[in-house]
């Protein structure tokens, strides 16, 4: 059974995380949970939302929280990995804009077939990765200053080089491209229920939430995960490939960009230059803390992001159905990060009280 619990301390890397002794309260198991606080607030928001704007709980009202949760999850589960195991990554968004940029370059005035455009994309979006976590692990640098600079670099570098290759801050007519329709198919379809429309984009989020917290529980990975970022040092003594380990998750974190970017560009069927801003990186990282990651790195679950970003959603979507302040948006989220951060604090003792088999 797939779970969201923390591993015991002291797991052997390699093994399956250990549950709690079966003599354990139910209330003090629950507090074990990082994705506890993101939960209740979760409830609180539909709650309040629910009744200030019943728009919220018809089904073009879910589809609107689960479209804008859905690409916001893909980006949060991937950067949960790596505030687990002790580190950030404030690239994601351009990586995100870069990459279907590049795509849009390809299939256009490069006239290039649809899936080659996406693949040599993706190899782009995973060297960004590489570079990130290379330099990380080589020179000691906080990741948090690395990645900013990164940023730095590629919105300055994919902006300006699309507007020199194309000449216009647009590229329309992407949809005639070879295997445009399959990979639209892929990234870019939707269906039809209850008179609302549903992106492929929630399939996304909800597979890869489920593979990530599959891959944190129940492989050697995981265990290495938590082990880099709960005590790295003592993780390095017993073996486990910290510098691996963090690359790849920095290469994860890329290849979320690239696949946020794509679900874009297939479905717009055309891509126009905009400044990805750092706050669009940053919300990856406040919607991680908030489903339950501790910035120290070594606590936090998949399951947690996702539920954080069903809950940003839902904040964000109900402000817009009840006709507040949009500028309402940004206090509230204040308010839920600082709770969040308050929550773990508390989750994090609870967790040290929590006998051990």
């Amino acid at each position: 059974m797939i779970t969201d619990r923390l591993p015991a301390y002291g797991t052997v890397p390699g093994s399956a995380p250990r549950p709690a002794a079966g003599g354990t309260r139910p209330l003090r198991r629950a507090l074990t949970r990082p994705s506890l606080p993101a939960l209740v607030g979760l409830v609180v928001v539909v709650a309040v939302f629910g009744v200030q704007a019943p728009g919220l709980l018809s089904t073009g009202g879910l589809a609107g929280v689960l479209d804008l949760a859905a690409t916001l999850g893909i980006g949060a589960v991937a950067v949960s990995l790596l505030l687990i195991a002790g580190q950030f990554d404030l690239s994601i968004g351009v990586v995100a804009v870069a990459s279907s940029l590049l795509t849009a370059l390809l299939i256009g005035p490069g006239g290039w077939p649809a899936w080659a455009a996406l693949f040599v994309s993706l190899l782009a979006a995973l060297l960004v990765g590489v570079v990130n976590g290379v330099l990380v692990v080589n020179t000691g640098l906080p990741s948090f200053l690395v990645t900013l600079a990164t940023f730095l670099v590629l919105q300055g570098t994919a902006l300006a080089g699309f507007e020199g290759v194309t000449g216009s801050s647009q590229v329309q007519g992407l949809d005639q491209a070879p295997g445009w329709s399959s990979a639209a198919a892929v990234f870019g379809s939707s269906t039809e229920l209850g008179g609302a429309r549903f992106q492929v984009s929630l399939l996304w989020f909800v597979g890869l939430t489920a593979l990530a917290t599959w891959a944190l529980w129940r492989t050697r990975f995981g265990n290495a995960v938590f082990a880099s970022g709960g005590a790295r040092t003592a993780a390095r003594e017993l073996g486990v490939a910290v510098r691996r380990t963090t690359v790849t998750l920095f290469c994860l974190t890329a290849a979320a960009g690239w696949l946020i970017g794509s679900l874009a560009l297939l479905r717009l069927e055309s891509v126009l230059v905009t400044n990805a801003g750092l706050s669009t990186g940053i919300d990856f990282v406040v919607v991680a803390v908030i489903g339950g990651c501790l910035l120290t790195g070594g606590y936090g679950s998949a399951i947690g992001a996702a539920i954080g970003a069903l809950l940003y959603a839902v904040a964000r979507h109900g402000i817009a159905l009840a006709g507040w302040d949009p500028r309402w948006f940004q206090a509230l989220l204040g308010v839920l990060l600082l709770v969040a951060l308050l929550a773990n604090g508390v989750v994090r003792r609870r967790l040290k009280a929590v006998p051990r088999s």
